[in-house]
């Protein structure tokens, strides 16, 4: 069970409501803030005083007078007509995501909104009721409003629902569950829909994946060391702690551990003096990676806390201030961000892929072929991993550095985050597509060696990818092998616990 209340909220938290299904609910307190901020709302109506998007217009429109008899009318035309994103739905994961987090922003109690609204996102996401999404339409400020407009419709039961792996109208759902339909009152809708839950929702699932992904990352790096006979020396710790930073230490210290062992490392000067940069720069490259990490981790964490619609409510009411804080340019910065570092694991794979395969780099048989010539082997998988670091080199490019303006230049600066973070989910699947490329090359080059010569560790990494992927012994068509792995690294645990040193099983 996960509590909300407004501020507390974590990505481990996250993860247990995601990945492990836990049950969401409020905080008693929390609800005691929302009612507070509910009367200041309903005292505002009733005097008739001109506040943004309860008694105005919105947007540009936000000095035309709305009657107090249409203040609820108002919030219902807001959703329809901002319900009108393009593209294919979210996945459900992240439908669950921005339920809990719209909920978690409203438990703050400034946005002048009534419990029930919030108890029935919870509702929603506890019993897996979760609104079809479409993926395009939203600049990132005045927050997500077309997803999250969208996110809203079948609360109201409109719209359509993924439900116990169906797709159907949320009417038809809700009639099923015996659940009512809410109607939306004074400034409800535009609590509901100017936030940023669509892009940090994205953000979240993409980096619990991607840092699963930096974990496995540095565990086939590992078995492609010992692949190629790599020099063990340059992870030595001195090495690590003479840069200073944290992160480049963990990575070397996490390859040490790994190849502890190992009869196929070499030292500097055994069989060469040094390796190429993709072998011997690991650390430094993973490392920084693993920075960008922590950077969108600290944010995600910030703003999955943050109270993000307008105007906000303070001090019973006496305080209502119109404001930006919808404007997602901190996750918009940050999901750019993790689109490079993520791009950066598979750029440094894709060249130890090379690096297995190529005879002119190494030792082993042309492309890891059991007849060279007569089977090509893995020659093309190093094409595909090719093409998807290029892919990746696109996507890439900071969707932060655009805007747009809308709303008769109203809103004249915009984030274009939920667009960087779908580019930073793309650049994450791509990755683990690579590092299963690199993870089945290593596997071979580690059966031309001889399995028995590696780390107690790596072995069991070994037998692990043999249980997904047998050896190549004649050529087959590799997509399926390639798909196989990378299911099972979406998947699976085990990897990881055996990369951290923790029980993942």
């Amino acid at each position: 069970m996960v509590t909300l209340d407004g501020y507390s909220l974590t990505l481990k938290d996250l993860k247990k409501t995601l990945f492990d299904h836990a049950k969401v609910i409020c905080s008693a307190e929390s609800l005691q803030r929302v009612d507070e901020s509910r009367s200041a709302v309903e005292a505002i109506v009733k005097r008739g005083d001109a506040v943004y998007g309860i008694t105005t217009g919105f947007g540009k429109l936000s000095d035309v007078r709305i009657h107090p008899r249409d203040v609820d009318q108002l919030q219902l035309n807001l959703i329809h007509s901002h319900a009108c994103g393009v593209g294919e739905p979210f996945p459900e994961m992240v439908s669950k995501a921005m339920l809990i987090l719209r909920a978690n922003a409203l438990l703050k109690g400034v946005s002048g909104i009534r419990c029930e609204v919030i108890e029935q996102l919870i509702l929603f996401a506890n019993e897996g009721i979760l609104p079809v999404v479409p993926e395009q339409g939203s600049l990132g400020a005045s927050g997500d409003l077309a997803p999250l407009a969208h996110l809203v419709l079948p609360l109201l039961g409109e719209g359509e629902v993924f439900y116990k792996g169906n797709r159907e109208q949320a009417s038809v759902t809700l009639q099923k569950l015996g659940i009512t339909p809410l109607t939306l009152t004074a400034k409800e809708g535009l609590a509901l829909i100017n936030g940023t839950q669509a892009m940090t929702a994205v953000g979240i699932v993409t980096y619990i994946e991607a840092e699963k992904l930096a974990y496995q990352a540095d565990g086939i790096a590992a078995m492609t060391l010992e692949g190629l006979r790599g020099i063990v020396t340059a992870f030595d710790e001195d090495i690590q702690l003479a840069r200073g930073y944290a992160e480049q230490v963990a990575v070397a210290a996490r390859i040490r551990r790994l190849v502890h062992g190992s009869q196929l490392t070499t030292e500097q000067g055994e069989l060469r003096v040094q390796d190429a940069y993709s072998l011997r720069c690991i650390p430094q490259v993973h490392g920084a990676s693993w920075q960008v990490l922590g950077y969108v981790k600290e944010k995600l964490e910030i703003e999955i806390n943050a109270a993000t619609d307008n105007p906000l409510i303070f001090n019973e009411g006496t305080k209502v201030i119109s404001g930006g804080n919808f404007h997602g340019q901190p996750i918009a910065l940050a999901m750019d961000f993790l689109s490079i570092g993520m791009a950066e694991f598979g750029s440094i794979s894709e060249r130890r892929i090379e690096r297995l395969v190529n005879p002119q780099l190494n030792d082993l048989p042309p492309f890891l072929s059991q007849q060279p010539g007569l089977q090509s082997g893995a020659m093309i998988m190093q094409y595909v991993a090719a093409s998807l670091v290029s892919e990746n080199k696109t996507l890439a490019h900071p969707a932060s550095v655009d805007s747009i303006p809308s709303s008769a230049n109203q809103e004249d600066h915009v984030s274009m985050g939920t667009i960087g973070a779908r580019h930073a989910a793309a650049i994450t699947a791509n990755v683990r597509k690579i590092l299963a490329i690199e993870a089945i090359c290593a596997m071979q080059a580690i059966d031309y060696r001889g399995k028995e010569k590696l780390s107690p560790l790596t072995f069991q990494l070994y037998n692990e990818g043999r249980t997904i992927v047998s050896r190549i012994d004649h050529d087959r068509i590799f997509s399926i092998d390639i798909q196989a792995f990378t299911k099972w690294m979406k998947e699976e645990r085990m990897m990881e616990g055996i990369v951290t040193g923790g029980n993942f099983s």
